[in-house]
């Protein structure tokens, strides 16, 4: 079921079912960590009375905490659950320890649910460690190296390039699933994209042109990470950072005043200036530090509500009310806020910095775009113009990894430093029209 189309709703109506019938007695609902505090608060508003039949965990904390994973052993072998995998992109990686664990757990439960409103955000390949928990019979292979070997076709580096037999899988998966898309039952206000550019001051480009330098020439492209360090560099060099160390990657801030950084300056520019709440996206918590000092010291401590990974769940719970009831700014990190929370109340969202995972952008636009939305959504992405920003721009507009391009780059001898600077005579045009739009809005 697509983002806001009641799937928390639907799941404890199936659940209410089982128990009235004697069919279970318990549910373990697993969920992302970040999720767990307004989880409860939905299922409270939907359900009176106790809650001692109901079990919530974290679905990341069962990768680090083995007390956590005996826990849960225990609970599902001493009692009939009904297991609800919530988010359940979260465990498409098979050989993840989360993953193996969740399997575990679930072959203990007779009746399962998977939750998702983004099943595949890469390719048709996250299917196989979804299914296999619901049961590894449905799609009827027993490890997922049977499942690669009939679906799978990899190129000479490893990766995935193409997936085979897409009907066999849907035919397979059809009898065991439920979908429900946006239109089919919410008539909802619709969303409008615009693009703000700027340009990087003359010393944050040669600080730019400096790091690419330095981080291109320890690229392997055998090596991941050293691609996604190169990202991050530049990244967090048209954000406003400086390197002071290339391996292990370091930073410090290139502006002695906030203020100086062009892209703060962008992002005031493009705040209402009717007192509309807004809600600000960042990748980096060093982003989410610098956005709050200044719009505190511009509009005022109540003005500003944060929510990262540094607080904890009752603090994260309070900044939601305040943004709810007073603050007109809402600072997120979307790997922690894109998912489960319900702010319908606001219509505006900018994303301060971007990074190319296409599922957690998609699920951080429909916090907003869900039941109880009235206004038109606004949704504004600030851009450093011709950089590394444009690349993933373009790669969250294709829903394709960075990493790939990347190398595709590589394999077709392009000019790899124009690639880097997001040169691209196609999207350039595009870019242009979008800017247009930005611009009359």
């Amino acid at each position: 079921m697509e983002m806001g189309t009641g799937k928390t709703r639907t799941a404890l109506e199936l659940i209410y079912r089982r128990l009235v019938s004697g069919k279970v007695n318990k549910a373990l609902w697993l969920c992302p960590c970040s999720v767990k505090t307004n989880l409860w608060i939905d299922i409270r508003k939907h359900c009176e009375g106790p809650h001692d039949w109901l079990k919530i965990a974290g679905i990341e904390s069962l990768s680090s905490s083995d007390r956590l994973y005996l826990q849960l052993l225990s609970f599902v072998q001493t009692n009939q659950v009904y297991l609800i995998v919530d988010e359940s992109n979260l465990v498409k990686n098979f050989f993840a320890i989360r993953t193996k664990r969740i399997a575990k757990l679930a072959e203990l439960c007779k009746y399962k649910l998977i939750l998702n409103g983004t099943p595949v955000s890469k390719s048709e390949a996250d299917l196989f460690a979804q299914w296999y928990i619901l049961d590894k019979r449905i799609l009827g292979y027993n490890s997922f190296w049977s499942f690669a070997a009939n679906h799978l076709e990899y190129d000479d580096k490893g990766k995935v390039k193409r997936t085979l037999n897409v009907d066999y899988l849907t035919r397979k998966i059809a009898p065991y699933s439920y979908t429900v898309k946006k239109d089919e039952c919410l008539t909802l206000p619709p969303k409008k994209y615009f693009t703000q550019y700027f340009d990087l001051t003359e010393e944050q480009m040669e600080e730019y042109e400096l790091a690419k330098f330095y981080l291109l020439g320890q690229v392997d492209e055998f090596d991941n990470t050293t691609i996604y360090r190169l990202f991050t560099g530049l990244q967090q060099v048209a954000s406003g950072r400086k390197l002071t160390s290339i391996k292990p990657l370091k930073s410090e801030p290139f502006f002695k005043n906030l203020c100086d950084n062009p892209r703060i300056q962008t992002l005031l520019n493009e705040l209402p200036t009717d007192g509309q709440k807004t809600i600000i996206w960042c990748k980096y918590q060093h982003e989410i530090d610098d956005i709050c000092a200044v719009l505190t010291e511009k509009f005022g401590p109540d003005a500003v509500s944060v929510f990262c990974g540094k607080s904890n769940l009752s603090k994260r719970v309070s900044q939601i009310e305040k943004f709810r009831d007073q603050a007109q700014f809402f600072v997120a990190n979307k790997s922690c806020g894109g998912y489960g929370l319900n702010l319908q109340f606001c219509s505006n969202m900018i994303y301060y910095s971007n990074d190319f995972n296409w599922a957690t952008r998609a699920q951080s636009e429909d916090r907003i775009h869900r039941i109880g939305q009235e206004n038109t959504v606004h949704i504004t992405d600030i851009c450093a113009d011709s950089k590394i920003d444009i690349r993933i721009l373009k790669n969250l507009h294709s829903k394709e990894r960075l990493s790939d391009s990347f190398k595709s780059a590589l394999a077709e001898k392009r000019n790899i430093s124009d690639w880097l600077d997001g040169k691209d005579d196609e999207y350039d045009k595009n870019r242009a029209g979008t800017k247009r739009k930005a611009e009359s809005r």
